[in-house]
């Protein structure tokens, strides 16, 4: 009887001791009126260039055609992500604006939304960026070198026509994310280093492949799909735990190799995969 006596008393106390908390909730950011900035950077009048676009969170689309290094416009709804435009001598940033809200943003309620276009001067490019959208055609620029670097995110990467230079690296670090890449051969790497979390990537080798180029693959838990034209000469090494390997008629397999016959340059890969699948197909 007793301890019935003392558990009612120990509830009926934590429930006055709760009642006397109060907790504060972050207050939601408000977003202003859509603002649209004009991004216009020329060209460095000489040394070679380096451009790097560091972008965050929200949609970000890139495609050939400027007659400055780059041109476009950027469109957002908070004050915090006007872009900056940083320029020493022949090396070139442009960056979204720091995340310093007054409250906590919503997805559904903050727009960042840029839209540019790149010139044909030979330069390095490097793209940074966040969670976000990126339709990107970087085709008949002039890149010397590439680098990615994204989030979890969902991105497009075309090189719709031949890269005018020759590329020494093309490097892509991505996190859990939806990757598609096409015209791989246009981009005229002779070395190309991918790696991934756990995500969906599909990368196409398909356009004029120029010389020779190996590319490194280092994926997590990941579905990867390598599409090469029939006809390329190709040989892939496969390392890991993966769960399956699909090809289509045109590979042959021997032991964790596997070889399309082909012309011309060779495309040699060498896949680690922690886990997942693998499609070799056309």
């Amino acid at each position: 009887m007793k301890f019935k006596i003392i558990s009612a008393m120990l509830v009926l106390a934590l429930a006055s001791l709760a009642c006397s908390f109060t907790i504060n909730l972050p207050e939601t950011a408000t977003p202003g009126p859509d603002v649209t900035d004009k991004i216009n950077v020329p060209a460095p009048s000489s040394g070679k260039v380096s451009l790097e676009i560091n972008f965050g969170a929200g949609d970000l689309t890139l495609a050939p055609g400027a007659d400055d290094l780059v041109s476009g416009t950027a469109t957002y709804n908070f004050p915090d992500l006007k872009p900056k435009i940083e320029q020493d001598g022949s090396n070139v940033k442009v960056s979204q604006g720091p995340f310093e809200f007054k409250g906590v943003p919503t997805l559904n309620n903050v727009k960042n939304t840029w839209d540019l276009k790149l010139g044909s001067t030979p330069m390095d490019l490097t793209i940074a960026a966040g969670a976000y959208d990126g339709t990107m055609d970087l085709g008949g620029l002039s890149l010397t070198n590439l680098t990615v670097k994204d989030g979890a995110s969902t991105v497009k990467l075309n090189f719709s026509a031949p890269n005018q230079a020759e590329m020494t690296v093309f490097r892509y670090e991505t996190g859990a994310s939806d990757v598609t890449i096409k015209g791989l051969a246009n981009a005229n790497f002779g070395t190309m280093v991918f790696s991934g979390g756990a995500g969906n990537y599909d990368l196409g080798f398909d356009g004029k492949l120029k010389r020779d180029a190996t590319i490194t693959i280092d994926c997590g838990l990941s579905d990867l799909t390598l599409r090469v034209p029939e006809g390329v000469h190709a040989v892939v090494t496969v390392e890991g735990g993966l769960s399956g390997v699909n090809t289509s008629s045109n590979w042959t397999h021997s032991g964790d190799s596997y070889t399309q016959p082909g012309d011309g340059p060779t495309l040699t890969f060498i896949v680690k995969l922690g886990a997942g699948n693998l499609t070799l197909t056309d």
